[in-house]
């Protein structure tokens, strides 16, 4: 059963991006399932890993994105993201050291932070997006 499902208060309007978004709760929902069923290890390492570098690879997409579309809050964006990455890299560090494990207060974490980024911080950017996309009408 899955933890978070997609919802169309999510859709920013562009369409890499909600694709991204839609991937990045799947992993988090196979996290969440290797939490529920009790996984092995390393199969939880294997899910991690994915959602972790996925995420980077989201979030170096979003920002070129800003970048090239000179989005004004593109530094603030940037600095949400590396907040969360520094989090959930310090997590993965500890779990592959053995000092935690997956619990559902760490699933719990990513999916509010997801959620509020999605709806807010991101909400933001796909505003803008529409903006442009009206002046070019």
């Amino acid at each position: 059963m899955p933890v978070m499902e997609w919802d169309d208060s999510f859709a920013l309007g562009i369409n890499q991006f909600d694709e991204h978004h839609k991937h990045l709760i799947d992993l988090l929902n196979m996290a969440f399932d290797g939490f529920t069923c009790r996984l092995d290890r390393d199969e939880l390492v294997v899910i991690l890993d994915d959602l972790v570098d996925y995420a980077m690879y989201h979030f170096a997409a979003e920002e070129y994105w800003m970048e090239v579309n000179e989005y004004p809050r593109v530094a603030q964006h940037r600095e949400e993201h590396e907040i969360f990455t520094i989090k959930v890299a310090a997590f993965q560090n500890d779990f592959l050291n053995r000092k935690t494990s997956l619990s559902l207060e760490v699933v719990q974490f990513l999916m509010s932070w997801l959620t509020n980024h999605i709806l807010e911080t991101d909400g933001d950017y796909g505003r803008f997006a529409a903006g442009l996309s009206n002046d070019t009408h």
